[in-house]
């Protein structure tokens, strides 16, 4: 009895479902730079910062959590604990110093140190991220669509979450907030970084796995969106007694705490099956000695698509797979013959390994790159200034729409992955097809921002969310499915630049110079009244003030450009669906078949 227990706390330990549990958990933990529009105004007013200035900040913050190619590296030297503990480390360093300086209990630091400290605490997310990412994508490499939605949509609800434990609280010192952004998620990751790592039998297709992702995504993930939806309009609507708040918190703890219900159940209470008797995924063909890793095989898949009738890719998948399938053996029979010389093409064609150097020289992975700058950039551009735009519209509790951002993108990130996986399982077209839809959404929610209509801020806030979501559950799967999974990390960490590009441009140059511009407009029309109907000394008082924009104006022409640079981005991710339709039809027309 006790040896049948500790092979069952064993199967526990060592079970795909707890590794992508804990994954999670420490995900929700991840996203801490998604707070910077709850934290910016405190920055803001404690070292008396301009928006430029500001967005400096922001641009660096947005550089920290993208700038990982330090961890795509060492995550294939080190173990995945010791990335966990080095980004865990970072983020405690990082925005521990800047928590220290903002409460004075450090010297004031210039604006460059400022920034170093903000990227150094943000880059702890992309050894978090590439940890987490790496190993639940090796552990279910036939569910990457649904593995990297619902994790990175933790990383996107990590504000809600942060919100709502700051909530409960109740200080009335605002720089708390960063206190528990540096302490938070260092104490989390540092508990769970054992558990998060490929485990044995990663190449099983277990039966369970439909059902424990309809779990996670019907159950848990729509019941913990609604629930801190909820939560946080009652928040802002109804004035809450403290009890109230801290039993909304518990309640939140224990929802987080329902999906290692799966893992208990598959290890304890059903009859577990060993790794060999579980179907396993195809095995990768073995590279025999003194043999180039592009042997026939491969290289006749270029000889068809090259002999290959236009009209073959208009077939139905079923009739198009055996066209295909007989052009290949009429291939391999002449090139055995001597008939045909087989043309050997420079590195992997799209659906297999690449590294990183040779994806940089392919027009598509640049197609996926430019397309997330413009979409994902702007997207960002409103996370960023979250704070400052509701402001300007008259909305004093900016947490509450940092929170819905938070929870909109969480869901964008679950249903992108979720809905851009019915696109390639039940029909094989391209997933990036799904990004351009993302971008369409977007498109409108800037629409909404510039003219700053009232609920404006919830629409646009709900649109942007959900778009910006969508692609950081998209992208990576796409990259993944077009590239391979060998170079994973390398390739995902490149891809994430794209974020602070488009937050240097959006964000840092059009964002805030427009923002100061309008500021510094209405600051001179307020001047000119003091002058005229007060004192010397009330008129210095204001010009001392950080400066401030009211109204929609503030946002109007930034929101216009945003919008239509998603338009440019729609158009980009089309193209490239246009030019991997054949490679979705090879990598999922054969199940449809």
């Amino acid at each position: 009895m006790i040896g049948k227990l500790a092979d069952r706390f064993s199967g526990f330990i060592n079970n795909r479902w707890l590794v992508f549990v804990a994954a999670m958990w420490i995900q929700s933990c991840a996203g801490i730079g998604y707070l910077f529009g709850s934290i910016s105004p405190v920055i803001k007013s404690s070292l008396n910062y301009n928006q430029r200035q500001l967005a400096s900040l922001g641009v660096a913050k947005d550089l920290g959590g993208s700038v990982g190619f330090l961890a795509g590296s060492l995550s294939e030297i080190l173990p995945l604990w010791g990335a966990l503990l080095v980004g865990a480390l970072q983020n405690l360093v990082g925005y521990g110093w800047v928590w220290l300086v903002v409460t004075g209990r450090a010297p004031v630091l210039p604006l460059w140190a400022m920034c170093i400290l903000i990227f150094i605490g943000n880059n702890g997310e992309t050894y978090i991220n590439t940890a987490a990412l790496v190993s639940c994508v090796q552990n279910f490499p036939k569910s990457r669509g649904p593995v990297v939605g619902i994790l990175k949509g933790f990383a996107g609800l990590n504000g809600a979450i942060l919100t709502q434990i700051y909530t409960m609280i109740h200080s009335p010192d605002h720089a708390s907030l960063i206190f528990m952004v540096a302490v938070g998620p260092a104490m989390v990751v540092i508990a769970l970084m054992f558990i998060v790592r490929p485990v044995g039998g990663n190449r099983q297709v277990r039966p369970s796995d439909g059902t424990s992702f309809t779990f996670v995504y019907n159950v848990f993930c729509l019941l913990l969106a609604v629930y801190l939806m909820g939560v946080m309009l009652l928040e802002d609507l109804v004035d809450l007694s403290r009890i109230v708040v801290v039993i909304f918190t518990i309640v939140l703890f224990v929802l987080l705490l329902i999906p290692v219900v799966i893992p208990v159940s598959l290890s304890f209470f059903l009859d577990p099956r060993g790794p060999a008797e579980e179907p396993l995924l195809p095995e990768p063909p073995k590279q025999e000695p003194g043999k180039s890793g592009q042997e026939t095989p491969e290289l006749i898949f270029s000889e068809v698509e090259d002999e290959k009738p236009k009209e073959v890719d208009l077939l139905p998948a079923s009739e198009r797979q055996k066209r295909i399938a007989q052009l290949q053996a009429k291939l391999f029979q002449a090139a055995a013959e001597g008939a045909v010389r087989v043309k050997r093409r420079r590195g992997p064609h799209r659906g297999e390994d690449f590294t990183l150097m040779q994806a940089l020289i392919k027009a598509d992975f640049w197609l996926i790159f430019f397309s997330l700058l413009l979409g994902s950039g702007s997207g960002l551009t409103v996370i960023d200034n979250l704070g400052q735009m509701s402001q300007s519209l008259g909305y004093d509790n900016t947490h509450i729409f940092v929170s819905m951002m938070s929870i909109w993108n969480f869901l964008g990130r679950v249903g992108g992955g979720y809905f851009s996986e019915i696109i390639v399982r039940d029909y094989a077209y391209p997933r990036p097809v799904a990004m351009a839809i993302a971008q369409l959404v977007m498109a409108v929610g800037h629409v909404f921002f510039a003219f700053g209509w009232p609920g404006a801020m919830y629409i646009g806030t709900l649109l942007i969310g959900l778009g910006y979501g969508a692609h950081w559950a998209i992208v990576p799967a796409a990259a993944s499915e077009l590239f391979g999974l060998k170079k994973f990390g390398a390739l995902y960490n490149f891809l994430t630049l794209a974020n602070p590009a488009g937050s240097l441009v959006f964000s840092g140059l059009i964002a805030s110079s427009i923002y100061d511009r309008e500021a510094e407009r209405q600051a001179h029309g307020n001047n000119y009244h003091i002058h005229n109907g007060g004192s010397f000394f009330s008129g210095m008082l204001v010009l001392n003030e950080p400066s401030k924009c009211e109204g929609s104006i503030c946002y109007f022409l930034t929101s216009m450009i945003m919008s239509g640079f998603c338009v440019v981005a729609v158009v980009l991710s089309m193209i490239l669906v246009h030019r991997t339709k054949i490679v979705y039809a090879n990598l999922y027309g054969k199940s449809r078949s």
